[in-house]
């Protein structure tokens, strides 16, 4: 067991999906996989463990926001010897040509937040994804047909931005080619690096700020298979 995961050795596998949302998990291993078990319920951060296609995988929800990801990337990593991890989750697009529902392969990820800016004596570190499975990742998502952009997202710690600000938050980030933003990535991909783990983000479009188009709660909570089953399947396809 570790601090916030009650899970004991040996029950969370080396592959572990990332979603924040506790019922996006649990979703996820009732619809795709296995024998699932429940592995952990602390706090009500739902995790499961079980089978897809011969290989055991895991489904470990974090919550919202770098803080709460980076506990659980860290204890899965230096607790349970994770060495894949996979962060499936939903971002808001800062381009007008994303639609709602394209799947993101975030190459980089920029962010706003300070929280490993002493890591790094105040330099910016670029925290980007495994090459390997970014490359894996677009190509069986072209070959499947699905709508998909690789490019760099903004982790941002800000849900609410301040709207007094004279031009739109989202306006240098889009300038400078930035897809859309999010919460966690940049720490997903920090301490992978920090413990030599591979990690990528697939997003789903849940919004785009530019356009207006957005989804429900439901869709966002229960509609995104596609996210999910792909990565189910770069996990557990040979490399």
């Amino acid at each position: 067991m570790s601090v916030h995961l009650e899970a004991r050795p040996g029950e969370i596998a080396p592959i572990v999906l990332l979603p924040g949302d506790p019922l996006r998990a649990q979703f996820i291993a009732e619809k795709f996989l296995v024998d699932a078990v429940c592995h952990s319920r602390v706090r009500n951060a739902l995790g499961f463990t079980g089978i897809y296609r011969n290989v055991r995988v895991s489904v470990q929800s974090t919550g919202m926001g770098m803080p709460s990801a980076a506990i659980y990337v860290h204890e899965l990593l230096t607790a349970y010897g994770a060495h894949t991890l996979v962060r499936i989750g939903t971002c808001g697009g800062i381009r007008a040509d994303l639609r709602t529902r394209d799947l993101v392969l975030a190459q980089a990820a920029a962010t706003d937040s300070a929280m490993f800016r002493a890591t790094f004596g105040g330099a910016t570190y670029a925290a980007s994804a495994s090459f390997d499975l970014l490359q894996r990742a677009h190509a069986l998502a072209v070959a499947q047909g699905r709508p998909v952009r690789v490019g760099t997202v903004l982790t941002s710690d800000t849900f609410y931005p301040d709207e007094r600000q004279p031009t739109p938050w989202w306006t240098p980030w889009a300038e400078h080619g930035v897809l859309a933003a999010e919460m966690e990535t940049a720490a997903v991909y920090t301490l992978a690096a920090r413990r030599g783990a591979r990690a990528l983000s697939i997003l789903t479009v849940s919004d785009n700020l530019i356009t207006g188009e957005q989804t429900t709660a439901d869709e966002r909570q229960t509609g995104f298979g596609d996210m999910a089953a792909l990565a189910l399947e770069l996990v557990t396809e040979p490399s």
